[in-house]
Formats: structure tokens, sequence, C-alpha cells
């Protein structure tokens, strides 16, 4: 009998097992480099399921939440979010299910999907939440539609306050929330963090966070040694189930050194790279074609992402309060969107200039996701900015999460009519 909610985090869990059992039979230079991603998600997997089928408590989060909180308190976590895009074989099914859903068609599709896994049930009932509210306003909205689920409103739920400001009296306040969000686990769990083996956790993400440093400044080798939204991968290590473990830790470390080994063998990614870009936003979960066509017909590689960027500070473990400090900063100014989208609209045209400059790009893509009000609302002056340092801008509008909103063909008539008129490529 499938276990409710359970049914996609089967199927999930044995898709996983498929493709490792077959990349481990018939190993590649780049399969063999995300086993251990894999092998993370898998277990984080089996480890829901279990939590399910046994009654262990379990908790329901999301990225900029401090990871390595539940790490250090041994709280197995699941992400609602991509528990809804779990089921990539069910997209359209469940993009037609939002459709149906009294909520407005202008919300970002993510949020719309993941409130709909909840209503429909494709997502197990955590024991607990803590909510992300920040950085947009359509986040609250779904932890408001959760909470008016008959069997979830009852669940225990806390969200950090994430001040509006980055200054100090901001990090301060902010390190506050995160000691609160910390009691609320205590309670729930009844487990108290212990604050060495938070030190070490730490300890071991901060070196997560240096080879990441480290492997972005080897993409600034021209040509690039490895392809598009490769440093995503460093991303979902640090925010997610590897935070601290030294799993993740050496996942980066094999990065580095193979990108290193590249470097020195003046080996790029590509045969003949042409175009440098910088891709501002996510990668389209949905668009897995879009970087091989650029690779093949344009010579294009993303040397850089929002998301793969690392201007993270490492924390201070001398002391409990420089921790909390230290992750307060970490999560309120230094993780992308969050960094981005919360603050003054300086974040967005900075992080251009000092990429472009950094990285040698020749372009600026950037999606105009239809859920990303902020960015929507900034393009104005992006636009400006890459004016101003002498870089062509391309806005394409799309759905990061809905192929229905703009088609792969027009998305890549878009980009081609773009290198054409600028002479790229």
């Amino acid at each position: 009998m499938v276990t409710k909610g359970l049914e996609r985090t089967y199927e999930a869990r044995d898709r996983m097992r498929a493709i490792i059992q077959a990349i481990e039979q018939n190993p590649t230079e780049q399969s063999q480099g995300q086993l251990s991603l894999l092998k993370s998600s898998l277990e984080g997997q089996e480890k829901t399921i279990q939590c399910v089928e046994e009654g262990k408590p379990f908790l329901a989060s999301f990225y900029a939440n401090a990871a390595e909180i539940y790490a250090a308190m041994d709280i197995h976590w699941y992400c609602i979010a991509a528990g809804a895009l779990m089921g990539s074989a069910y997209l359209l099914e469940d993009l037609e299910g939002c459709d149906k859903m009294a909520m407005p068609a202008d919300v970002c599709t993510v949020l719309r999907l993941s409130v709909y896994a909840v209503e429909a049930e494709l997502v197990p009932r955590p024991s607990m939440i803590v909510a992300m509210i920040t950085p947009c306003d359509g986040i609250p909205l779904l932890h408001s539609a959760v909470k008016n689920k008959k069997d979830w409103r009852d669940i225990p739920m806390f969200g950090a306050d994430p001040p509006y400001w980055k200054d100090e009296r901001s990090i301060d306040y902010y390190a506050g929330e995160l000691k609160q969000m910390v009691s609320f686990l205590e309670e729930q769990t009844g487990t108290k963090l212990d604050m060495d083996r938070l030190r070490e956790v730490i300890t071991e993400s901060n070196k997560q966070y240096a080879l990441w440093a480290e492997y972005n400044e080897l993409r600034r080798t021209v040509p690039c040694p490895h392809g598009s939204f490769q440093g995503t991968a460093a991303f979902g290590i640090t925010q997610g189930a590897l935070a601290g473990d030294p799993a993740g830790t050496a996942r980066l470390s094999d990065m580095v050194a193979d990108a290193e080994e590249r470097v020195r063998a003046k080996k790029g990614w590509l045969e003949n790279e042409r175009i440098r870009l910088f891709w501002f936003d996510l990668r389209p979960t949905w668009a897995s074609e879009l970087t091989p066509w650029l690779e093949k017909e344009w010579g294009a590689v993303v040397v850089m992402d929002m998301f793969g960027y690392c201007p993270y500070t490492l924390v201070d473990t001398s002391t409990e309060d420089s921790m909390f400090k230290g992750l307060a900063k970490r999560y309120l100014s230094d993780t992308p969107m969050v960094r981005q989208a919360r603050g003054l609209a300086d974040q967005f045209t900075d992080d251009i200039v000092r990429v472009v400059r950094d990285y040698k790009i020749d372009c600026v893509l950037f999606p105009g996701h239809m859920g990303h009000k902020d960015g929507a609302a900034s393009v104005g002056m992006i636009r400006e900015v890459c004016r101003d340092i002498g870089v062509p801008l391309l806005r394409i509008g799309l759905d990061l999460f809905d192929p229905r909103y703009t088609t792969m063909d027009a998305i890549k008539d878009k980009i081609s009519q773009f290198f054409t008129t600028m002479g790229l490529g």
C-alpha cells in the first residue's frame, strides 16, 4: 500500500537508483562527477520515505534557511518546492492542475506548483515547517496556502523575519531570528543544539565555500574549463543535504582538481569557444536541450550564472554569537536571489558589472522569468548599466518552470537573432 504523499517520492527514488546504476555500469567523465550528488539525492529520498513509514519527525524547509543548523541537529528535511518539481514526467499534468486552482496565474510558477503539490498530496506531510519568507512577496502566499489545507494546518511552523537592509544592525537582528529558529526546532524535536557540533559543521561548510570560490576563479580562464551551469552543483551542495558534510567537500574538491587539470592542459570545455555568457538567473528546469544547442550551434558557454556565483563570506566559528552572525550574513546577504531581490536594485547591477569584468563576458542573458517581478522592475537599470560597460543584454521573457509560456523554439530564435545582430559567434 502506498503511503499518502509518497507515491512521487517512491518513483523518484526508483528512477534515481536506475540512473546511478547506469552511470556505475557505463561511467563517463561528466557523469562520474555527478555521482556524489545523485547519491545524496537518493539518500534524501530514502530518508523521507523512512521517516513517513516509521513515523519519525522530519522537516519541510527551503534553501537560505541555514542548512548547517539542520545538519548539526541531525534533522532530516526536504524542500516542498523541490518536491513539487520531482515528477518531471508529470510536469504538464501538474501545470494544468495549477491552472484550475484559485490562485493568480502571474504568481511564480514554482510557488503555484508547490501549493498544488500540497493540495494534491504529491508531497509527504512533514512534522514541522521552517518557512522561507524572503525574497519575494509570493513566498508567504505559499505558506498561507499550506496552512489552509485541512490536514496541514496544525503543523508547527516558524519563519525567520528578514530585515530589508544588510547593515550590522540587520545582521544582528537576523542572527537573533536564527536563534529563535533553533529554539523552535529544539522544542519540536526534543534535541538540543550542540554548539561544538555546529562549529564542526560550519568549519566543514567553510571549506566548501572556499573550494567553490576557488572553482569559480578557474572558470575565469579562457577557454572555460567546464560547461554551462556547472557551478550550480556547488549551490546544491552548500544549500542542501551535503551542507557541512565531508562528502560534499570531496565533490567540490574533485571539481576544483579537474578544472585545474584542464586549465594546465589549456583544454576548454568547447574546442572552439566563441561566446562567453552570463545567465543572470536560474537555469530553466525544463530546458535541458538549451545548453547543448548553445554549444553546438554557437560555440557559446554559460561561464557564470546567478546561482553559480559565489560572493560568500566565511563564518567566524570562534564564539556562539560569531557563528550565528556569520550564518545570518551568509543567508541574508550572500545567497542568490535573496541577495539580489530583497534590497536595492544596486545588488543586481553591481553583480553584473563584477561578473562581466571578472569573467570576460561577451553578453548577458536575462531570462526575465515571469514570476520574478523584482527583476522585471530592475531591467531598465540593468540595461543602462550593461550599456555603460559595453556588454550586450538580451531579456528573453520566459517561465523557468513552465515550457508553455515561451517555447524552446521561440527562445532559440530570440537568442539567435540577438547573437547575429550583435555580431557574436
